[in-house]
């Protein structure tokens, strides 16, 4: 696929690959190094290749930069399958594999930031570096100090009842509530445009849609986050927006470090989604560290 140059204005131009039977949409930017990696960007949920555009824009004058649409998001197939983490690390391994050719820094943001955990955890030749972004996943001891009680139980069997789920999907969808989530996780409301409403409204009117936000309830939950940190051998950089309403970064940032305390962090001023609310800050972290700390760990070849 030919590099190409974008702006903040440009839709981002991509094609796509098929894997198994299922048509996967990414995009490719900027021009191979020979003595740098090229960058994987993996999105959140509900998200896609475009909450990467501020990020690609600036680190393709450095970078080759790659970006995925995960299967059941943005521009890629929904097929009705059992979604999760086992499923997302497989396609992102293969992606890395067959597509991109060569180990890649591999970054993500919330459920993007476990799939690509997962991938560097279990495929260890195919990665030359980890970046997470206020990433998702639980630890073991959260799993056992939060069991459910019985009104939670209820709670999520009532989920996955199918004309449940659909309500409810039928509700979050709305451009207005988008909107009112955004506005709820970003700091830098000016960030919060009908560009981006639009670019996570428009996937969930694809044929599928419904059913892979349901099939969220209804997936077990994969490996726990220090399992995966227990194996991880890549060099690890964590990026945390403080101003996350749906996480308490420095306590989770405190259990990464516990598991993998060779990491590198920083704490932006900045909500769930760094990369596009405070995204000059989060391209100059990423350059300095995949340019200057990175060659320290495995310098690439």
């Amino acid at each position: 696929m030919q590099a190409t140059s974008l702006s903040l204005t440009e839709q981002l131009s991509g094609t796509h690959w098929q894997w198994r039977g299922y048509s996967i949409y990414y995009v490719q930017s900027g021009q191979a190094h020979s003595q740098r990696p090229p960058l994987l960007l993996v999105h959140g949920f509900g998200a896609s290749t475009d909450h990467w555009r501020k990020n690609i824009v600036e680190l393709q004058k450095d970078f080759q930069v790659w970006a995925i649409d995960l299967l059941g998001f943005g521009r890629s197939a929904k097929p009705d399958l059992a979604y999760g983490g086992d499923l997302w690390q497989e396609q992102l391994t293969d992606f890395i594999r067959e597509v991109i050719g060569k180990p890649a820094v591999i970054a993500g943001n919330s459920l993007g930031g476990y799939a690509a955990l997962a991938v560097a955890a279990n495929s260890p030749e195919q990665i030359a570096g980890v970046i997470l972004l206020n990433s998702a996943g639980p630890f073991q001891e959260s799993r056992v100090n939060l069991e459910p009680n019985w009104l939670q139980k209820l709670g999520k069997l009532i989920l996955l009842q199918p004309w449940v789920s659909y309500l409810l999907f039928q509700y979050v969808r709305r451009p207005r509530n988008i909107r009112k989530t955004l506005e709820k996780v970003y700091v830098n409301q000016d960030a919060i445009t009908d560009r981006l409403v639009a670019e996570i409204y428009q996937p969930s009117c694809d044929r599928g849609a419904a059913q892979v936000f349901a099939s969220v309830f209804k997936t077990p939950q994969g490996e726990t986050v220090d399992q995966l940190l227990g194996r991880l051998q890549a060099p690890l950089l964590m990026i945390w927006g403080e101003g996350d309403p749906w996480m308490r970064t420095r306590e989770r940032g405190e259990k990464f470090r516990q598991h993998y305390p060779q990491l590198t962090e920083h704490y932006l001023n900045s909500g769930h989604c760094p990369h596009d609310d405070t995204p000059e800050l989060v391209n100059e972290l990423i350059r300095n560290w995949v340019l200057l700390v990175l060659p320290k760990f495995c310098p690439y070849i």
